[in-house]
């Protein structure tokens, strides 16, 4: 039955802790609750960075609530994936009530809800979560403080963590070895939470335009370096819960139930978390007839054969859209500031003057996208809409489909923009054309 305050039913949750492992009561009603309530349709949604199971919840509730109308005659049943992110509560996410998009203090102090996530998000760590803290509440001077704060930093998050984690982080492989880490944790600190001062003022600024600003403080960068790391974290995270944890599941309910159509949805890290389930899915199973991404927060590049500028690399994901019976369709908007502006610095950080001071729109077409900002890049016979006209179209049976929403995704503030901005009737029915739910 639904959960308080859903607004559809049948709906089920789906927890799993950071190496993919599911809760097993949870996982067990769903696959008996589908041969229950008789579902043909199931539509599975992954949330992004978050704090909390009862955020989550409330995503899901507004975002599935007018799906019904759109299918009324499809008999649906309804899945939240639940696993451990965490969001920064200065933050602010449209349309949500300020008890989940808190007005906090200004950058670059660690507020209290912050500290509390990023205490549950990464346990055992409470002594260089405090020790963060205090830098940045005091803000030395001394070069030599900025660059204690990256050595916590890359302590905190653990740059190659024990468990399956380590395996996940990447989004392109050259010649079968992983893309190196970003060299915001090999750089020096000094330098990159320079640059990344630098790119907060381009994204506060109107129109990105900084001249005649003054130099940025480089603790709003620490603060930033500090994000982007948990958020390199939470994408590590996203690849291990969908591979070892999402597919599976999907696997066992293809196995015990064949004639269940499962649609996956996923925001931001969750795009990244049901793109890996598919490279989860046990052999031969072909019940994921569609998936769409809204916002992804990974490389635009994850599913080419090729990159454009390394004939020698790929995504690490090539290929695995050939394993959804259906189309994978991706929704970008160009006012996504944290996946235009901030991802491409956190992805590339380049340790030369020439590659701190680059123009972002430059770095981020050249290497360095996000699948929420332009879509699958590099992928042959992908098609391309805007909202308006895939609202109107019969979208593809298979293949790439991107979709340019930003006449509905367009509303936040930075760092992170429209990024959170998804909750929107025609973004729903694209999940629906995309499903072929009838």
């Amino acid at each position: 039955m639904a959960e308080p305050a859903m607004s559809v039913s049948p709906y089920w949750e789906l927890t799993f802790d950071a190496d993919g492992d599911p809760d097993g009561a949870r996982r067990d009603r769903l696959l008996a609750g589908v041969a229950e309530h008789g579902v043909k349709d199931l539509i599975v949604f992954a949330h992004g960075w978050n704090n909390d199971r009862s955020g989550a919840t409330r995503l899901y509730s507004r975002f599935f609530a007018p799906i019904p109308e759109f299918a009324p005659h499809a008999k649906l049943g309804y899945v939240g994936v639940v696993w451990p992110s965490m969001r920064f509560c200065d933050e602010p996410i449209p349309d949500f009530p300020r008890s989940v998009a808190a007005e906090t203090t200004r950058r670059p102090a660690l507020d209290k809800d912050t500290r509390h996530a990023l205490l549950e998000t990464f346990p055992g760590r409470a002594t260089v979560i405090d020790q963060l803290a205090r830098l940045l509440d005091q803000q030395p001077r001394e070069d030599a403080e900025l660059e204690e704060f990256g050595r916590l930093v890359r302590l905190l998050v653990e740059v190659v963590p024990a468990g399956p984690q380590a395996l996940f982080g990447a989004d392109t492989l050259a010649e079968g070895v992983p893309q190196s880490e970003p060299d915001m944790f090999s750089g020096s600190p000094v330098g990159v939470c320079e640059a990344f001062a630098r790119g907060l003022a381009e994204a506060e600024a109107p129109d990105g335009v900084t001249e005649g600003f003054s130099i940025p403080n480089p603790w709003d960068g620490a603060h930033e370096l500090l994000r982007q790391a948990t958020y390199y974290a939470m994408k590590r995270r996203a690849g291990t819960v969908g591979e070892r944890g999402l597919g599976r599941v999907i696997g066992q309910l293809a196995a015990k139930r064949p004639e269940v159509r499962v649609h996956l949805v996923g925001h931001s890290f969750g795009g990244r978390l049901v793109s890996f389930a598919l490279r989860g899915l046990p052999e031969g199973v072909r019940t994921v007839k569609s998936v769409t991404l809204l916002q992804g927060a990974f490389s635009h590049y994850a599913f080419a054969a090729r990159l454009p500028h390394d004939a020698r690399a790929g995504g690490v994901l090539h290929g695995q859209q050939n394993r959804i019976d259906g189309p994978l369709v991706c929704c970008y908007s160009r006012f996504d500031k944290a996946l235009s502006t901030m991802y491409p610095l956190a992805s590339r950080m380049a340790g030369d003057a020439e590659g701190a001071a680059m123009d972002i729109g430059r770095m981020l077409g050249a290497k360095w996208g996000a699948m929420g900002h332009d879509g699958v890049q590099a992928v042959p016979g992908t098609r391309a809409w805007k909202l308006a006209e895939a609202l109107t179209t019969t979208l593809p049976t298979s293949g790439c489909v991107n979709i340019d929403a930003a006449s509905v995704v367009k509303d936040g503030k930075a760092p992170a923009g429209a990024h959170s901005d998804i909750v929107h009737r025609e973004l729903a029915q694209v999940v629906v054309a995309a499903g072929r739910i009838r």
